[in-house]
């Protein structure tokens, strides 16, 4: 079964960011903890394969955030969760939350890491191509570009379709995995315009941090964790679905994100 879904306006992304800043600024200690981590996780993918003497190495690994942000960012989700039923944030509360469908999440998060390490073993070839930057000419950037882009598409298009809305839905309904990446995948295709621009946000915003030395991770990858939420809210009509283990009616009811 598939959860029914809305069609959006194209430019919904900036609604959502805008939402999730809000929420950013509701939680900024966590907010900011979290974009600290992620941050310093950069650093040391770039420290080691500096050591291994490839820049190139270090942005296909770093993309990964692509493959594992879902999952990555599933406590911002509950703080946003908890601020759109407008109760008070609590770290405490939404790690209990996110306990409440654990065993299909973590199926979900199993294929996220699954086609993370296919993708950073397709990186490691590319690597095998391109060994080092010390030899690598103008034209060796552009096919290492061009052929990085066309296979990292690839995966990325994947764990976009099916995890854009999947994650979310785990937390707020109690629901399978199958049930939730179908959804995610019909959403996203109903909705291809509003989604490319959601995409093409998100992509921006981690370039943004890439060149800024991972600075800009430090906000830019908690306010798109926080609009992720919002965007699963209003494109996933999830609202006739059964409550998750242990959530209230009224609690449901009251959200308005």
């Amino acid at each position: 079964m598939v959860a029914p879904c809305r069609q959006v306006p194209v430019f919904s992304a900036f609604n959502w960011l805008k939402k999730g800043w809000s929420d950013f600024r509701q939680v900024p200690k966590i907010s900011l903890t979290y974009g600290l981590v992620m941050m310093v996780i950069s650093l040391l993918i770039t420290v080691l394969a500096y050591q291994a003497h490839s820049i190139v190495l270090a942005i296909a690994l770093t993309s990964g955030f692509f493959f594992l942000g879902p999952v990555l960012a599933i406590g911002l989700y509950t703080l946003s969760r908890q601020i759109s039923n407008n109760r008070p944030p609590k770290f405490i509360r939404g790690l209990q939350e996110s306990k409440k469908n654990i065993g299909n999440t973590l199926v979900l998060s199993l294929f996220f890491l699954i086609v993370f390490l296919v993708w950073a073993r397709a990186a490691s070839m590319l690597h095998i191509f391109f060994p080092s930057v010390s030899s690598m000419q103008i034209e060796d950037w552009y096919l290492f570009f061009s052929v990085g882009t066309l296979v990292g598409g690839i995966f990325a298009a994947i764990i976009f379709c099916a995890g854009a809305f999947s994650i979310p839905m785990l937390l707020d309904r109690n629901v399978d995995t199958v049930t939730t990446v179908i959804t995610s995948i019909h959403a996203v295709l109903k909705n291809k315009l509003a989604m490319l621009v959601w995409a093409l946000s998100i992509i921006v915003l981690v370039v943004i941090g890439i060149l800024t030395f991972y600075i800009g991770f430090v906000v830019a990858l908690p306010v798109v964790g926080h609009a992720t939420w919002h965007a699963y809210k209003e494109t996933i009509d999830a609202d006739a679905w059964e409550l998750g283990p242990g959530l209230s009616t009224s609690e449901d009811t009251s959200s308005t994100g």
